[in-house]
C-alpha cells in the first residue's frame, strides 16, 4: 500500500477509492425528479465563493443549498454502523465531518441561504417535494 495510507488492509483501500464523491444514484434520482418538475439548477457547486465546499444541487437564484449524506459518511442515525477496525481513526473521521456539515449549514445560513439535508435512504420524491417547496416559496 502506498505511504500515508490510512487503510487497514489493500482491500478495504480499493473499496474507499471506489466511493462516488458525487453523482451517485440517490442525487441522481433527486435531479431527475426536479429537472422533471421543470426547476433546473447546479451541480456540485460552491454556494459561497471561498467556501471550500460544494452542494449536491445548488439553485443559486432561490438560495437554496441541497446536500443528499451517505449513511456512513455523516453518521446517519438510522443507518451508520461503526467501523470495527481501526476505530480511532475512523471516529475522528466521523466527528470531524460532523462538524464540517454543521459549518457549512451555519455559515450558508448566515448568508441568507436555506440549507437541505437529506439522507441516502430517503425516499427522493419526498426529498424533491421539500426542495420544490424551498425552491417555490424563494422565488415565489
Amino acid at each position: 500500500m502506498p505511504e500515508g495510507s490510512t487503510a487497514s488492509t489493500p482491500a478495504v483501500r480499493a473499496s474507499m477509492k471506489g466511493n462516488r464523491g458525487r453523482d451517485t444514484r440517490p442525487e441522481r434520482a433527486l435531479r431527475s425528479l426536479l429537472f422533471k418538475e421543470g426547476l433546473r439548477y447546479r451541480v456540485n457547486a460552491p454556494p459561497v465563493q471561498g467556501l471550500r465546499r460544494s452542494a449536491d444541487v445548488l439553485f443559486p437564484k432561490a438560495r437554496v443549498a441541497v446536500f443528499v449524506d451517505g449513511c456512513f459518511w455523516h453518521v446517519c442515525p438510522e443507518h451508520h454502523r461503526p467501523a470495527t477496525k481501526n476505530k480511532e481513526f475512523w471516529a475522528e473521521k466521523f466527528a470531524e465531518n460532523q462538524r464540517r456539515d454543521a459549518e457549512t449549514n451555519r455559515t450558508l445560513e448566515e448568508e441568507g441561504w436555506t440549507v437541505i439535508r437529506a439522507w441516502e435512504h430517503e425516499a427522493p420524491e419526498k426529498v424533491a417535494q421539500r426542495v420544490i417547496s424551498a425552491v417555490r416559496r424563494a422565488t415565489g
